[in-house]
Parts: structure tokens; C-alpha cells; sequence
């Protein structure tokens, strides 16, 4: 066999394996979803349109009130704007929102409302979820007209009732879990979370979560790794995803031992 007909019996074996694997399946799906987005949204949405869509003169009062050099970790790093607008543009894209359908969507520990923000600019349905201890947040979200409601996530305690069912519910660099502390959430914790969480999903509902590096420089120990994936979650270093329907119901997941 010679080498140039070589090459297209590779390429037709690559392409049986790609049918086979279901990588083509998924990839054609993508497409579709690529151009139903692009007649809905013909130029595609970029990091420089997403700010031109924020008041600049009100953006900067709120900078101007807030921020810090240096700031670290803390809420002020927010307002390098050009940085977290391209921050959450690729959370969004990852997450496939600017190919999807319309869809609702909580975010939990929403901070300054940007990933909300780009998601409403793509047709979705938003509300966030956070705590009110930071006026800047506040300021933010009110300049970005984020619907969000005030409330604390607990161990062992429910979430707020809402007036909807989410197909998508994201919580991003995570701090409820009582990060960074030695009340830190192990697996009984967010089992209860989880559950909890199921009954504020639609039938089609998918979860995203993650997660901050603790002192110790992981995520999570191996056991609530282990209990992660048991409930259905696909583990990828900081992330946490159950997509549609991985995540079981309360009354039939996986019984902790």
C-alpha cells in the first residue's frame, strides 16, 4: 500500500471511530446549536461590546469609590473590569451559553453580576444569589440591573423558595462551603446542599460548580472527590459539573456510608 492511499483510509478510520465514540454526534450538535446562535446573534459577542454595554461614567463613579492598589483578593480586584468581563465571556462559552437555547439561570455568590450580565445580553433569564456584605457588589449589580436575592447559604439549611425552576444553577469561586476554614464542608454538608438543589432544577437542569483552592492547596479531599463523583459529577480540578440529569434526586442518591 502506498502512502498517499494510505492517508485516506486513515482519515475514513478516524471518522468511523469519531461516529463511533459519539465525538461527531456531539460535534454536529454543536454546529447547530453554532448557527441558531448566529442568526439569533450575528456578531458574536465580544469582550469590548460587553463593556461598551456598561455605563461608563457610573462604572467609574463606583471605581473611583472603591478601589484600591493592590487589592489582592479582595471584592475591589472587581473592578479591573476588562479582566473579569473576559473572565466570565470564557465561563460563559464554556458553558456553551452563547449557542444554547434561552434558558434560566441562578448564580450563587453572583459578586458583581458580570456573568449575569453577559448572560441576559445572550437572551437568557437570570437571577443571582448573594449575601449584602459588600456595598460595592451592591453598586454593581444595581448599575447592571441584576435581579438578586439577599440571602446566606448554610450547611443543612435550604435555599431560599423561588417563583421558577432553573435549567442552569452556577456558583463560581465558591466561599459558602466555609472556605478557608475548620468548618470547611465535607461530604454529609454538601449532600444535603445537593439534594436540596434538585428540587430547584427543571427536568432538563444541569449544575456548575467551583470550587477555591483551600491552604492546602487542593479542592477537596479524596473522600468528597469520591462522593462527587458518585453523585454523577464530573470532576475536573477546581470544577464540579453535573450535566442533565446526572444529578439523582433526593429520594434515590447514593446513601453515604
Amino acid at each position: 500500500m502506498t502512502l498517499r492511499s494510505a492517508v485516506p483510509q486513515m482519515r475514513f478510520s478516524h471518522k468511523i471511530g469519531k461516529i463511533l465514540s459519539g465525538e461527531a454526534l456531539q460535534s454536529a450538535r454543536r454546529h447547530t446549536r453554532a448557527f441558531l446562535r448566529n442568526r439569533r446573534f450575528p456578531a458574536r459577542l465580544t469582550t469590548a461590546a460587553i463593556i461598551a454595554s456598561i455605563d461608563p461614567s457610573a462604572f467609574g463613579k463606583i471605581r473611583k469609590k472603591y478601589a484600591v492598589d493592590a487589592p489582592g483578593d479582595a471584592p475591589p480586584k472587581y473592578l479591573d473590569l476588562e479582566t473579569w468581563i473576559r473572565v466570565n465571556l470564557q465561563r460563559v462559552r464554556e458553558l456553551e451559553l452563547d449557542y444554547s437555547a434561552p434558558a434560566s439561570i441562578l448564580d450563587i455568590g453572583c459578586g458583581a453580576g458580570y456573568f449575569l450580565h453577559i448572560s441576559r445580553m445572550l437572551g437568557h433569564d437570570i437571577l443571582g444569589l448573594d449575601v449584602d456584605n459588600f456595598a460595592m457588589f451592591r453598586e454593581l449589580t444595581n448599575l447592571l440591573r441584576i435581579p438578586r436575592v439577599v440571602a446566606r447559604i448554610e450547611a443543612y439549611q435550604p435555599l431560599p423558595q423561588f417563583d421558577r425552576k432553573f435549567d442552569l444553577i452556577t456558583a463560581h469561586l465558591i466561599c459558602f462551603n466555609n472556605h478557608k476554614s475548620d468548618k470547611l464542608w465535607g461530604p454529609a454538608e454538601w449532600d444535603y446542599f445537593l439534594n436540596d438543589l434538585t428540587t430547584h432544577l427543571t427536568s432538563r437542569g444541569r449544575v456548575w460548580l467551583e470550587l477555591n483552592r483551600e491552604y492546602d492547596g487542593s479542592y477537596y479531599t479524596p473522600e468528597l472527590e469520591q462522593y462527587f463523583r458518585r453523585r454523577g459529577a464530573e470532576v475536573e480540578g477546581y470544577r464540579v459539573i453535573f450535566n442533565q440529569g446526572k444529578l439523582a434526586p433526593a429520594e434515590v442518591a447514593p446513601a453515604l456510608s
